[in-house]
């Protein structure tokens, strides 16, 4: 169970995330590109990869929506930077069974600063808008000529 101060920090993670986001900038050079939206909160990205050996060379986003969103997407292109396509499917997977509830996926510290938004599992019409980001991912790498290797 999370400490009131726990949740605390988790949300002071999240709007400094959604304030002042890492990697939200058009990608010169971009091998792959994911624009989707959300029509029902209104969320939108563009994820933009360029991929180099099969690894993640750069990951960054073009978008505009809810905290929750915003802040997901901030957190994941940090985390895949230098990251095999392997590796980055396996993370798109274990944040998915996080948002499903996953105490097990909750406790990876693989997911780093994603953890902090475990909390949104336990309010169903806000798993979507913290997937989004990891939609777009697992979509640009099934579009990438490896996509069906890893």
């Amino acid at each position: 169970m999370d400490t009131p101060q726990l949740n605390s920090l988790y949300q002071q993670l999240i709007l400094e995330h959604y304030r002042n986001p890492r990697n939200k900038a058009e990608l010169a050079e971009k091998t792959l590109e994911v624009h989707l939206a959300n029509p029902v909160c209104g969320d939108e990205i563009r994820l933009q990869l360029r991929i180099e050996d099969d690894r993640i060379a750069a990951a960054k986003f073009v978008g505009s929506g809810c905290s929750i969103s915003q802040a997901a997407v901030s957190m994941m292109t940090t985390l895949l930077q230098g990251r095999s396509l392997a590796d980055a499917d396996a993370l798109a997977k274990r944040f998915t069974e996080m948002m499903h509830g996953s105490e097990e996926a909750a406790k990876d510290k693989a997911l780093g600063d994603l953890r902090a938004l475990r909390g949104v599992s336990k309010f169903p019409v806000r798993i979507k808008c913290a997937l989004l980001g990891f939609d777009a991912l697992q979509q640009a790498l099934e579009k990438h000529p490896a996509g069906d290797k890893h």
